[in-house]
Parts: structure tokens; sequence; C-alpha cells
């Protein structure tokens, strides 16, 4: 592990550093579809286990351990192609997911699911 809080891949430095835990977001995309699977977090740890093995592997905050996405109901995420956003501090995986396809631990496609009513501005009449 860096001692910077950084990960160097391919010219590009993920910088770690800007989270509490050193943690960077990981959005999940679903490459043929387009649509936002889930977000999760990686710490340096995560991301370079994600690099080795091409399939996304996460921090749990909660259990405090990595986890491969998929590792027990099978749907697993390959990643097809990765990207950072212009501060580097976010990743973008775009993937197949493999398995039934239900990638949020509720049974869906999508962890995205739930709509949020938002009020009419007056400005917008």
């Amino acid at each position: 592990m860096s001692t910077t809080n950084s990960v160097e891949t391919t010219g590009i430095k993920i910088d770690f550093s800007k989270v509490e835990g050193n943690l960077v977001p990981g959005i999940v995309q679903d490459a043929k579809t387009g649509q936002v699977l889930m977000v999760g977090f990686l710490n340096e740890t995560s991301y370079q286990k994600t690099l080795e093995t091409g399939f996304v592997t996460f921090w749990s905050r909660t259990r405090q351990k990595l986890w491969m996405k998929g590792e027990t109901s099978g749907n697993r995420l390959r990643i097809l192609s990765a990207a950072t956003d212009c501060d580097n501090d976010t990743l973008l995986f775009k993937v197949e997911v493999e398995g039934d396809g239900l990638v949020c631990h509720e049974g869906t496609v999508s962890c995205f699911t739930k709509s949020i009513a938002l009020p009419v501005s007056q400005e917008s009449r």
C-alpha cells in the first residue's frame, strides 16, 4: 500500500485521501444498457484486487472487510472498462453482470429503484 493514499495505474493516480477512511466511490454501470446498477466504496486494497481479478471488489464500511460483489449470489460484476473523474477521486466501472443479473441485495437489477417525489418550484411553472 502507498503511504500517500493514492494508487497509480497506467499513469493515473487515484486519490484515496479525500474521504474519511481513504475511500473512493465506485459507480457501477451496465455496459450494454447504460443503467447505473449500484455505488460502493473502494480503498487501495480493494482497488488493487479489482484490477487484478477483473471483477469489482469493494470495501465494506459496515463489515470492515473486502467483498467481491456477487461472490455468494453469483452476480459478479465483470469489468469491461474503467474510468476516473477529473479529480481522480471517483471510479466508474462499466460491467457485464454474471449470473441472473440481479445486482441489488433486494432482488432487483439496480439498487436505484426508489423514486423520490420532487416538489415543483414556482420558477419552473
